[in-house]
């Protein structure tokens, strides 16, 4: 059980570690009741979220940077076109063409690319989703993609909000919703990117292994691993917790075990397919290091970034100055939020989960710009602070939670998409 501190009126009066119970009645009455239970965590996300975004639309249309550029690379005819440039082009290719995996050399005399770029790095189920959207209702790709990521925010910051809910009171609850709607890197949540699809199945993936539904946990963690390769993290800390149970026996045998077995299936059938479809069983991963030179390398590239960033310098790969003074300063935050966290002692899964996601990103090499935004969906370090600030009152959390959204249309999305390269 975990040992995080709550108050009284926050505290839901079941408590046991068990499903909380379904209302009798309808469905309206059921929908009244995840009106009621979640309406205030969302509406608190969904507010600061399009305060934010708004601000960052601003900069955009003050800035006029977008103009000058490619569609692909950050630029458009309008402001909001550049939400679907980057990876979210990408996302748009594999959702219209689909996927034409191969290992091409491309000899360029750059170290590290020696294979063409291609989609198959991009996993398949946020553009499979866009491509169902738009088929069923005429919006379009873009419009599709947008519609699927603004959907999949709200269903995080529900999911946030059951975590926090369940260790410390609805209060906190809110609180972390909204605190994630104006995290580093928030601006990826609207755009045409997968980072919250990920993160609402992370958080629900997390809840249900809270609440012992092993089978749901399972199911949910199979799909994230069909949404990102970071789904890893999740599928260890899910599978780490399955362990645990089956050792303590309180869940009995077969659905800890179900977990288990189910939760790599997603994320081990497409990177097979991908090997299959390449005639290298390690095609995926050779796609990710010699095209896109994203691997696993023991924290090399995050120290040589953040010793540039300290000692002024710009000779380090993909270098931009001001996201990454901010990527290294939310580096150096993480490990107060680790120690805050751990200090709770919260349930294994959301530490398993939460220390994993930090040493793949830390681990690997890639744009440390980014760094903000690859954090996004370790959402149990705003837990923390959603405890402490929940003593606030609410004109003064409207007031703190407002500037921050306010200051997140700039370091959340302006500073990745138009000074960096999300």
């Amino acid at each position: 059980m975990s040992a995080i501190p709550a108050v009284a009126s926050d505290v839901p009066e079941q408590r046991n570690g068990e499903p909380e119970a379904v209302p009798d009645g309808g469905w309206r009455e059921r929908a009244a009741a995840l009106v009621l239970r979640f309406g205030p965590a969302v509406w608190c996300y969904a507010v600061l979220k399009l305060i934010g975004f708004t601000v960052f639309m601003k900069l955009l249309s003050f800035s006029g940077d977008y103009l000058g550029k490619a569609p692909r690379f950050g630029g458009g005819a309008q402001p909001w076109d550049v939400l679907a440039s980057w990876d979210g082009w990408w996302y748009q290719q594999v959702a219209e063409f689909g996927y034409h995996p191969a290992l091409i050399a491309v000899p360029n005399g750059v170290p590290g690319f020696t294979i063409q770029q291609n989609s198959a790095a991009f996993f398949p189920l946020y553009p499979g989703l866009m491509r169902l959207v738009s088929d069923t209702t005429g919006l379009g790709l873009y419009g599709a993609g947008m519609l699927v990521s603004v959907v999949a925010s709200l269903f995080a910051a529900a999911g946030i909000y059951a975590v926090v809910d369940k260790l410390a009171g609805p209060r906190a609850g809110v609180i972390a919703a909204g605190l994630w709607a104006i995290a580093p890197g928030s601006g990826a949540e609207w755009a045409l990117y997968s980072d919250s699809t990920f993160v609402a199945l992370a958080a629900w993936a997390c809840y249900c292994t809270m609440t012992r539904q092993w089978v749901a946990a399972g199911v949910i963690s199979l799909v994230a691993g069909l949404n990102r390769p970071t789904s890893a993290a999740l599928i260890g800390a899910v599978g780490l917790a399955a362990i645990v149970e089956l050792y303590r026996r309180e869940s009995g045998i077969l659905r800890p075990l179900a977990a288990m077995l189910l939760a790599p299936l997603g994320l081990l059938g497409y990177v097979g397919w991908v090997g299959w479809k390449t005639d290298d069983w390690g095609g995926y991963f050779k796609l990710q290091h010699d095209a896109w030179l994203h691997y696993f390398d023991w924290g090399q590239g995050t120290w040589h970034a953040i010793r540039g960033v300290l000692l002024g310098r710009t000779d380090y790969a993909f270098a931009y100055p001001v996201p990454d003074l901010f990527s290294t300063l939310v580096v150096f935050s993480l490990p107060v939020l680790v120690i805050l966290l751990v200090r709770l002692r919260p349930p294994l899964v959301l530490t398993a989960y939460t220390l994993a996601t930090i040493v793949s990103v830390l681990g690997s090499v890639g744009i440390f710009g980014n760094v903000s935004r690859y954090l996004l969906p370790a959402f149990p370090l705003l837990i923390a602070l959603a405890i402490a600030m929940r003593r606030l009152s609410w004109p003064v959390l409207a007031g703190v939670l407002g500037s921050g959204a306010i200051a997140s249309g700039w370091f959340g999305g302006y500073l990745i998409f138009e000074l960096g390269i999300p």
